[in-house]
């Protein structure tokens, strides 16, 4: 179905006042201290990425002023950056890079602090010699960094949530790609994690009276639109669906789910990722996905539940609906990374991982 001017509209609306939420939220200075970077790639991303001339000045804009503000608290990198810090200031490196602007004396910096740590330090596991692990356990809220397999934390001894192999995977697809782009090696390189990509199907099926598969499904559509993300360098370049059709059909047959579970960050990355493996915005999963996000934006501007405590993760789901909505200037078809296209055309990456 045509989109109306109506309808353009209202789309653009609910884009700009998603984006007015996420600045604002963004200009409190708690906030910023701790997801500077976070606002910074959100509208470096829109800025670099976004077809509509308006949104492309407001998040380059918003960004530079965002870089510009994170910068004056940032000139140096600390001798003793944890693995954290380290990921904060790639970001940040990366989100520059987008809009034209580096600074090749921070790139230096990080460069240096990252040479540090070993691929086990930075990303959990080794992907060298083993896949995502299932037994890594998230920071404790006491600050305790935890050993692999631990089920209670050494030092204040509360249970330790286990992270699942999909969310190791894609935090280790993102970190090393984002390093790559900028130069760093991030403790491995971007293909010794994507070779893994065969021991992440079959992808789980959504089971709503389930909470523990749930969140199990949602990580895995996060890993499956992380892998689009790095392969099409964030919204950069359209991929063909020939190259990952299992990744393809999992994104289009959670549409619904993601709708019926009252999910617009699950959502918002659907249709983003579905958009940038060929999808019109007349195909029907689009058009019942946007009218779905188009009718459950909250009244400042958000989505995501107005109590949930972590105000973050709110942020984020807004800032996957606006990705789920507007849309990209394609450059065309390829991967970000020019290297990976005669893998992908063959399926190297699916048949063989040995062949990376």
């Amino acid at each position: 179905m045509p989109k109306t001017p109506k309808r353009i509209s209202r789309r653009d609306a609910a884009i700009q006042r998603g984006l007015d939420f996420i600045y604002r939220f963004g200009s409190r200075p708690d906030n910023f201290d701790c997801y500077g970077s976070f606002l910074i790639c959100c509208f470096a991303l829109v800025g670099a990425t976004s077809r509509d001339p308006k949104l492309r000045q407001i998040g380059r804009t918003r960004a530079r002023q965002l870089a510009r503000r994170w910068t004056r608290a940032h000139r140096f990198v600390p001798l003793d950056a944890g693995s954290n810090a380290i990921v904060e200031v790639v970001v940040v490196c990366y989100a520059l890079c987008r809009i034209g602007e580096r600074n090749p004396a921070l790139n230096a910096q990080i460069e240096e602090a990252a040479g540090k740590f070993s691929a086990h330090d930075l990303l959990g596991f080794d992907p060298l010699s083993e896949p995502p692990p299932s037994d890594l356990p998230y920071p404790c809220d006491c600050g305790m960094g935890n050993q692999r397999g631990r089920r209670f934390c050494k030092q204040c001894r509360r249970r330790l949530p286990i992270q699942s192999r999909y969310r190791v995977f894609m935090d280790a697809l993102t970190n090393t790609y984002l390093g790559e782009r900028c130069g760093i090696l991030f403790g491995a390189r971007y293909v010794d994690i994507l070779k893994w990509l065969p021991t992440m199907r079959p992808y789980p099926v959504f089971t709503k009276e389930d909470a523990e598969t749930d969140e199990l499904w949602s990580d895995a559509i996060y890993a499956v639109t992380h892998i689009v993300y790095t392969l099409n360098d964030y919204g950069t370049y359209k991929l063909s669906p020939r190259w990952l059709p299992e990744e393809f059909a999992f994104l289009k047959a959670n549409v619904e789910a993601a709708c019926a579970g009252d999910d617009p960050e699950v959502l918002g990355e659907l249709l983003d990722s579905l958009k940038a493996f060929g999808l019109r915005v007349s195909h029907p999963l689009i058009v019942s996905g946007t009218g779905y996000l188009l009718a459950s934006q909250n009244e400042d501007g958000s989505w995501g539940d107005p109590d949930e405590g972590d105000i973050r993760r709110r942020c984020h789901a807004t800032w996957t609906a606006v990705d789920g909505l507007r849309t990209c200037a394609w450059r065309g078809e390829r991967p970000g990374l020019r290297a990976l296209k005669p893998l992908l055309k063959r399926r190297a990456i699916t048949l063989n991982r040995t062949s990376l």
